[in-house]
């Protein structure tokens, strides 16, 4: 995997960016030249276009990383991947429509935007065709063996089956445990030169997968295996990079405390991100204020009662406030307290159903970003009685609140709605990963992946 701004991305999936971005540049090209031909014009020099060739390029580019077209699911299926490259075309249409009504001086976008979009889908279908069982197969998969051979190496050996997975386990070494799981593991000592034998295999990466580590490091095999150039890494620090997200099942408070994450130097990164907030809460609300009036009355003439809802929640350091959104539920949803929601809950009304399927009942929410009590990216404000019951029964839930709520966050585009302890569990684990690996970068995926979400609503309740 390759690490951009402390956030890894796998080889496979940059690869196909650059390749994808340059067929795109190529298209546009094309399209222009084509344009030309056909009103007898004389295209001139490449070097007078490279900023709109580029502009146009990197809209539809990030439309496509949008929409998830570099998802493991698109990888995988080249039907999949066509879908959704038909969606962030379309999406890239709207755009570049968009940018050619702001500057109408760009003839470039206007006169040869369906050309450029129709040479996009074709050279990008055909590109899916030549290269997804390439990408997908072992040539992108990192080769690592794995030091254990009780649950933790189970887990991994789970891991590395999936489809998706970036890497492919060779080799399991019993390190002596007393409930061995993986039955295929191969005793250590059995293997005279451990450090001959994982160059013998290839090896990129070493796992250190011990149910129990006090007093049982192999210190020595470590070393050697580190001094021949192979890459050692502990069991919590994989899962984190393999999944985007802290296992709590494993982690104890030494990681967190001494793995790398958690910098000091977030004072410029917080500025960027305050800055941004204002600007796009200011931008959304005036684009939209038409949108959310137009529902808060439909949501008054749809059932009784008001059409906002306002409820407590906890913000930055356990701080309470008023959350305010688009009412999706009956007035007396929470008469006898607050409640998850469930799939087809019954308290919600009729057009609640539909735009919490589409998110426009969190529009309200900016007038709290713009306020300062959220952030467009974070982790998602809970009810203080939720907050109080879910410290008590799972590790490490008030370390979410180091970092301010969002409308939008890492464990909202990677998990379903949270209805229950166990879903909250899970999306502790990524939010652990957002407040330990923040950077403005990663707001940015996060803020792309957003449309993703909203046009394929899973889980959304």
């Amino acid at each position: 995997m390759i690490r951009l701004f402390k956030h890894y991305i796998p080889h496979a999936v940059m690869l196909l960016g650059m390749l994808d971005f340059g067929l795109l540049v190529l298209a546009s090209e094309a399209a222009w030249q084509l344009r030309a031909g056909q009103i007898g014009m004389d295209p001139g020099p490449i070097d007078g276009r490279w900023l709109p060739l580029l502009g146009s390029a990197g809209v539809v580019w990030l439309a496509m990383i949008a929409v998830g077209v570099y998802g493991p699911n698109s990888l995988r299926s080249l039907r999949f991947a066509s879908a959704r490259l038909l969606v962030a075309i379309s999406l890239g249409i709207i755009a570049l429509a968009a940018i050619d009504w702001l500057l109408p001086g760009e003839t470039f976008w206007r006169s040869t935007l369906l050309y450029a979009m129709g040479l996009s889908i074709l050279v990008l279908v055909v590109d899916r065709l030549l290269l997804n069982s390439f990408l997908g197969s072992s040539a992108f998969r990192r080769r690592v063996m794995v030091l254990g051979a009780g649950g933790r190496a189970q887990r991994l050996r789970e891991l590395g089956d999936r489809p998706e997975s970036g890497f492919a386990i060779v080799s399991y070494i019993s390190m002596g445990e007393p409930e061995r799981v993986v039955e295929e593991a191969i005793a250590r000592d059995a293997i005279h030169d451990l450090g001959r034998f994982v160059e013998n295999l290839g090896v990129s990466e070493v796992v250190l997968a011990l149910e129990e580590r006090r007093n049982s490091l192999p210190l020595t095999d470590l070393l050697r295996i580190k001094t021949k150039g192979v890459h050692v890494n502990d069991f919590s620090s994989f899962i984190e990079r393999e999944t985007g997200r802290v296992d709590l099942d494993t982690v104890n408070p030494s990681w967190l405390i001494f793995s790398d994450g958690f910098s000091s130097g977030r004072m410029l990164s917080s500025a960027v991100k305050r800055v941004f907030d204002v600007v796009a809460s200011l931008i959304l609300l005036f684009l939209t204020v038409p949108v959310i009036l137009l529902f808060a009355l439909l949501v008054k003439l749809d059932s009784k009662g008001p059409a906002f809802f306002k409820q407590k929640r906890v913000g930055l350091f356990g701080e309470p406030f008023y959350l305010i959104k688009l009412r999706s539920m009956r007035v007396d949803a929470e008469k006898d307290g607050a409640k998850w929601a469930s799939k087809n809950d019954n308290r919600i009304t009729r057009v609640g159903r539909f735009i919490r399927k589409v998110r426009i009942d969190e529009l309200p929410q900016s007038w709290s970003v713009l306020k300062g009590e959220m952030s467009f990216v974070g982790p998602r404000p809970e009810v203080p009685t939720f907050v109080d019951d879910l410290q008590e029964e799972i590790r490490f839930y008030g370390e979410r609140h180091m970092v301010k709520p969002g409308i939008t966050g890492w464990a909202q585009i990677n998990y379903p709605y949270g209805a229950s302890t166990e879903d909250s569990r899970k999306k502790l684990e990524y939010d652990l990963y957002y407040a330990k690996n923040y950077t403005p970068f990663l707001d940015f995926v996060i803020l792309l992946q957003t449309v993703r979400v909203v046009l394929w609503p899973e889980g959304a309740r």
